[in-house]
C-alpha cells in the first residue's frame, strides 16, 4: 500500500493563478498600509484557493514484478567446431543455477543462430529484442550471451539493459579459409564465366606461402594448382548446357587446423540459352508441316528458319533450281558454313532431291557427332528409293525403313521405356484419336518410347557421339492438332521431344536431382531401368550417409532426410553427383571459424555489460541499481527495477465541504473581530 497527494483541479489552472494572485493582493496592500485583519484573511482566501486545486490523498494496492534475465545461447553451426557446444551447455546451466538464487528474479532462456537470411548469417540480438519487446513494463533487468563471438547483426541504437557475453573456444585460435569474393549467379550457355577467390590463413603473417586448390565443375574434377595464400585469383570456364552449373572450390588444409568445413566453398550458376535457332526443312507441303511450323514459332525463345521445298520429285521439268525461287534461299551458307550454328535440324518428310547435294549432307552428319541435333519426321517418303536414310545421315539412325508403309488406323502407345522416359512419361493419359500411316521401320538402337501397328516403332530416341537424334515414323501428329477423335497431346510431344534433342536439364532421362526444402533433403533418380542403387549424401561438414531409393514405377525413384546443417549438400548415385543447397551456399556463420571478442565488446559496453571468457570461469552475478555499474572485474550485474503492477487504488479529498466553510467563515469572523478593535 502507497499513498500520494494529486490535484483534481475545478477550474483550469491558469483562471486559479489569476484570481489567487489577484486575491492575495489586497491583503499584501493592507499589510504595507498596517491594516489589521490581514492574516485571518488570507487563511480564507487559502482555504478557497485550496478548495479549486481539489487536493486528494491517492492510496495505490501494488503487487511487485519479477523482473526478467534473458539469456541467449548460440546453437549455430561455429558452435560445432571442437568443444565449443559442451562449453556452452556447461555455461548455461552454471549461469541458470547461478540466477535462480536471486528472488524476484525470472530466467528465459532464448536458443538463436538457426539463421533464414539468405547471407546464413548468426543473430543473437534479434532474437534478444524479440524477447525484451514482449516483456510489459520496466521488467528487463540484463542479458547474457552465450556465443563464439561471430555475430552478424549487430544493433544500431540503445540496447534496453545491460548485455554481457560469455565466450565459448579459445583465445588465438587459427584457421584457414577459402573465399569467394565474385562470381555470376547467371551465364549464358556456351559463354564463359569468372570467378574470384583467394585463400585467407591468419598463421601466413609474413605473405609468400602457397596452397594447393583442387577445382570442380559437375563433380567433374578439373585441375589443381598451387595458389599464393592473401592473392586474389582468377579462374574462367565454358558454361556448357542450361540449367545449373556447380563449382566447387576446395584449399588443402594444413595441420593444426581449427576446422576444415570452410576451406570449401561452391558457386551454382545458372546457364540460360541465349537463343535457341532452329532449322526446319520441309521436304514438301502437307498438312502436318504447320504444326511443326506453329509450335516452333509460338516459343519466343525460338529463332526459326523454315526452309521448304515447294516442288516434288514428280513434278521435275528440269527447270534450273535457281529458276525455282523467287528469292534466292542461301543453301551454301547454311548448310556449309552456318549449320554448326543451329541447335537443331528438323527434316520433315524430306527425300533425296538436289537441294542438299551429298556434300551438305555429310556437314549435317557431322553436325551431329560434334553435338548437334536432328529430328526426322518421316513420311511414305522415308520408304522409297529416295529415303534419307540411303544418305550417309543414315548410318547414325536408330531406325531402319523396312521399305513397307502401313496404312490402316491404330492409336499410339508408350511402350515401357515411354512410361520411364520423360519425354512421353508426363504425358496426358488415353484416349487419343487414332494415326493412320506409319512407315514399318527395325530398331537399330536407341530407346523405342511409342510404337503402332504390331508394336513397330513409332518414336525413336538415340544419343549420336555428343549430339542427339529422334525419329517418328509416321505424319499423322497432325490428326491430334486438328482433334480428330478427341485429339492428343501433340503439343506437349513435340514441344518436350524437340526440347530433349536440344539437351534440356529437366528432360534427361538418366539423371540425379536434389533440393532441400523444409527442413528435409528430397533425392529424386531418374533412369529408364527400375534398378535403384544407394544413394550418399555427403553434408556440409563432410559427414557421409546413405540412402534407399523407392522406385515410383514412372522413371523415377526418390529418398529423403532431415537436414540440420547449411550450406552445400552433395547427392552421389555412383554415376553422377548432385549439389542441394540449405539455407545459404557459402554462410557468413562459416566463413570464419575463430572464437573472438572483438566484435561484441563495442555494444557489450556500451550496454553497461561484461564480456568473458567460459575457459576463464564463468563470472560471479550480482543485482545492481539503475544507473550504476552493471559489470566489473570477475562481475556481472543484473538491474534491479523494483516494478510494480497496481492492482488498486483509492482516492480521499484532504479538505471536505465542511471543513472549507469553517476555514472560511471563520477567518472572515475573525478578520472582522480584529479589524473592530
Amino acid at each position: 500500500m502507497t499513498a500520494a497527494v494529486s490535484f483534481d483541479l475545478l477550474l483550469p489552472w491558469p483562471f486559479i493563478a489569476v484570481t489567487a494572485a489577484a486575491a492575495f493582493l489586497l491583503p499584501v496592500l493592507a499589510a504595507l498600509r498596517k491594516g489589521r485583519g490581514v492574516i485571518p484573511r488570507c487563511v480564507a482566501l487559502a482555504t478557497l484557493v485550496l478548495a479549486l486545486l481539489n487536493p486528494r490523498v491517492v492510496r495505490e494496492e501494488r503487487t511487485p514484478q519479477d523482473d526478467v534475465a534473458v539469456v541467449v545461447i548460440d546453437r549455430s553451426d561455429s558452435q560445432r567446431v571442437g568443444e565449443r557446444r559442451a562449453q556452452s551447455e556447461a555455461a548455461l546451466e552454471a549461469v541458470r543455477l547461478s540466477l535462480s538464487q536471486f528472488k524476484n528474479l525470472e530466467v528465459r532462456v532464448v536458443s538463436a543462430g538457426d539463421s533464414t537470411e539468405k547471407d546464413g548469417g548468426t543473430r543473437l540480438f534479434a532474437a534478444l529484442a524479440r524477447t525484451a519487446s514482449e516483456l510489459p513494463g520496466n521488467r528487463f533487468a540484463g542479458a547474457v550471451l552465450i556465443t563464439d563471438g561471430q555475430v552478424h547483426d549487430l544493433p544500431h541504437g540503445p540496447l534496453p539493459g545491460p548485455v554481457h557475453v560469455l565466450l565459448s573456444g579459445k583465445r588465438g585460435e587459427s584457421d584457414r579459409r577459402l573465399v569467394v569474393e565474385k562470381a555470376p549467379g547467371y551465364g549464358i550457355a556456351g559463354k564463359e564465366a569468372t570467378i574470384v577467390y583467394r585463400i585467407e590463413d591468419n598463421q601466413n603473417k609474413a605473405g609468400g606461402q602457397t596452397a594447393r586448390v583442387r577445382l570442380s565443375i559437375d563433380g567433374k574434377s578439373m585441375f589443381a594448382a598451387d595458389v599464393a595464400i592473401g592473392a586474389a585469383e582468377r579462374f574462367t570456364f565454358p558454361i556448357e548446357h542450361a540449367g545449373k552449373t556447380v563449382v566447387e572450390l576446395e584449399v588443402e588444409s594444413r595441420q593444426d587446423e581449427l576446422s576444415t568445413i570452410n576451406n570449401r566453398a561452391a558457386v551454382v550458376i545458372n546457364g540460360v540459352r541465349d537463343r535457341l535457332r532452329v532449322l526446319l526443312v520441309s521436304g514438301r507441303p502437307h498438312s502436318g508441316e504447320r504444326a511443326w511450323r506453329n509450335l516452333l514459332k509460338s516459343d519466343p525463345a525460338i529463332d526459326l528458319v523454315h526452309f521448304t521445298i515447294l516442288r516434288p520429285p514428280e513434278k521435275a521439268d528440269f527447270t534450273p533450281l535457281k529458276d525455282l525461287s523467287l528469292i534466292v534461299f542461301p543453301v551454301k551458307e547454311l548448310f556449309e558454313t552456318k549449320v554448326a550454328e543451329f541447335d537443331l535440324i528438323i527434316f520433315d518428310r524430306y527425300s533425296m532431291l538436289d537441294a542438299l547435294p551429298a556434300p551438305y549432307i555429310d556437314n549435317i552428319r557431322n553436325y551431329l557427332h560434334g553435338g548437334g541435333a536432328i529430328l526426322l519426321a518421316s513420311g511414305p517418303e522415308f520408304a522409297g528409293q529416295d529415303s534419307l536414310f540411303r544418305t550417309s545421315l543414315g548410318e547414325t539412325m536408330p531406325a531402319a525403313p523396312t521399305g513397307r508403309v502401313m496404312n490402316r488406323g491404330f492409336v499410339p502407345e508408350l511402350t515401357a521405356d515411354g512410361r520411364r522416359h520423360p519425354v512421353t512419361a508426363a504425358l496426358p493419359p488415353p484416349p487419343w484419336g487414332r494415326w493412320f500411316r506409319q512407315v514399318e521401320a527395325e530398331r537399330r538402337s536407341g530407346n523405342v518410347l511409342m510404337s503402332g501397328p504390331d508394336n513397330n516403332p513409332l518414336l525413336v530416341l538415340d544419343r549420336v557421339g555428343k549430339g542427339r537424334i529422334a525419329q517418328t515414323m509416321s505424319d499423322h501428329i497432325w490428326l491430334w492438332a486438328r482433334g480428330f477423335e478427341g485429339g492428343g497431346p501433340h503439343g506437349e510431344l513435340m514441344r518436350r521431344l524437340a526440347h530433349w534433342l536440344m539437351k534440356e536439364p529437366d528432360l534427361e532421362e538418366e539423371s540425379l536431382r536434389a533440393q532441400v526444402k523444409n527442413g528435409h533433403l528430397g533425392v529424386e533418380r531418374r533412369s529408364l531401368s527400375a534398378k535403384t542403387p544407394e544413394i550418399t549424401v555427403t553434408t556440409p561438414s563432410g559427414a557421409t550417409r546413405t540412402l534407399s531409393l523407392e522406385d515410383k514405377g514412372d522413371g523415377t525413384a526418390t529418398a529423403e532426410m532431415p537436414v540440420d546443417e547449411t550450406g552445400l549438400y552433395r547427392v552421389n548415385d555412383g554415376a553422377a553427383t548432385a549439389p542441394a543447397v540449405a539455407g545459404a551456399l557459402n554462410p557468413l556463420e562459416l566463413a570464419d571459424l575463430r572464437a573472438t571478442a572483438e566484435i561484441l565488446t563495442p555494444p557489450a559496453k556500451a550496454s553497461g555489460g561484461g564480456i568473458a571468457w567460459i575457459a576463464d570461469g564463468i563470472p560471479g552475478f550480482r543485482r545492481t541499481r539503475p544507473g550504476l555499474d552493471a559489470a566489473g572485474r570477475g562481475w556481472f550485474g543484473f538491474r534491479r527495477n523494483e516494478s510494480y503492477l497496481v492492482t488498486g487504488a483509492a482516492q480521499t479529498s484532504v479538505l471536505s465541504g465542511f471543513m472549507i466553510i469553517v476555514l472560511v467563515i471563520g477567518g472572515l469572523a475573525a478578520a472582522w473581530w480584529r479589524e473592530g478593535k
